[in-house]
Formats: C-alpha cells, structure tokens, sequence
C-alpha cells in the first residue's frame, strides 16, 4: 500500500487527492485479504523434496505481506529456511548462501523470474531452474535466450523432480 501511496505522490507530483490515496488504501486491503492459491504440483513437490535437501525460501518483498502469504499457504513446515530478502542480486543470494554455509555449486533455485531468480545465482555458481507463469512483473520480464551449462527451463515446478 505504501508503494502504491508513494507513486501516486510521484506520478501527480504530489497534487492528488486524498481520495486517491484512500483508494490506494483500499484496493491494498482487498489484496491482503485474497486467499492463497498453490500452482498445481507445489504441495507434492515439496513433499517429495522435504527430507531430501535442504528446502528454502528465497522471496523478496515486504516483510509482513510474504510472512503472511507463506502462513496462510501452509507450506511454511516444509521449509529448512525462510529468506525474504529487499531484493534478489548477486550480493544477497551470496549473503544467504554464508548464512546457510552452502557452496554455491550445491545451491539450486526455482523460480519464474530469469532476472531476479536465475541470472544472479548463475553468476554466483548456482545452478538455476526457471518455471514460467502468465503473470510476471514488467520489472522482472527479461526476454534473452538463456544458454548455461547450469540452468534449466521448466514448465511445471514437478518437472524438477525428474532432474535431482
């Protein structure tokens, strides 16, 4: 909501209406009050993987807003780790790495953002999964041909259990 509150501040060079902002306010209630929804395959996923490997969470966004997204999903149990990071560069994904004392040879990440979640950990040594989804941020949208000894394009995240 803060985000939303601040970019009306900058788009109307701080001349919008207070009814504006309210608005804001409320879509950003709405939004916090939307069920989860799991992508088809998660929770067998990770039951298939728990016990196996080391799971994390590795997400960026606000504090409050991902813990609560993580509870209300009830994955959180299957998770050795959980990491929610200002952002997702080089530098972080070292710093988690440090704290969970894993080389990043042994380190593989899943995600549906080749800027956020695979470009970094292929520059660290990773190797990294890529799982497409209709909706992603125009931010993170990155349209290069990814060739790299280390990663791999999925189209499901159950697909990444024929590969361990």
């Amino acid at each position: 909501m803060l985000c939303m509150i601040e970019t009306i501040g900058r788009v109307s060079n701080n001349t919008a209406s207070l009814e504006l902002v309210n608005k804001a306010i409320e879509l950003g209630q709405e939004l916090l009050q939307k069920p989860i929804e799991l992508l088809d395959g998660v929770t067998k996923t990770l039951e298939s993987l728990k016990g196996k490997y080391r799971l994390v969470v590795a997400t960026k966004g606000d504090l409050l807003d991902q813990e609560r997204k993580l509870k209300n999903s009830g994955l959180q149990d299957y998770f050795h780790h959980i990491e929610i990071m200002s952002d997702k560069k080089e530098n972080d994904y070292q710093k988690l790495l440090k704290h969970l004392d894993c080389q990043p040879k042994n380190f593989l990440m899943l995600g549906n953002s080749i800027k956020s979640d695979v470009l970094p950990v292929l520059e660290i040594g990773g190797s990294a999964a890529h799982i497409p989804y209709h909706i992603t941020w125009s931010h993170e949208q990155h349209d290069v041909n990814l060739e790299h000894e280390n990663f791999m394009e999925l189209k499901a995240i159950n697909e990444i259990l024929s590969f361990l």
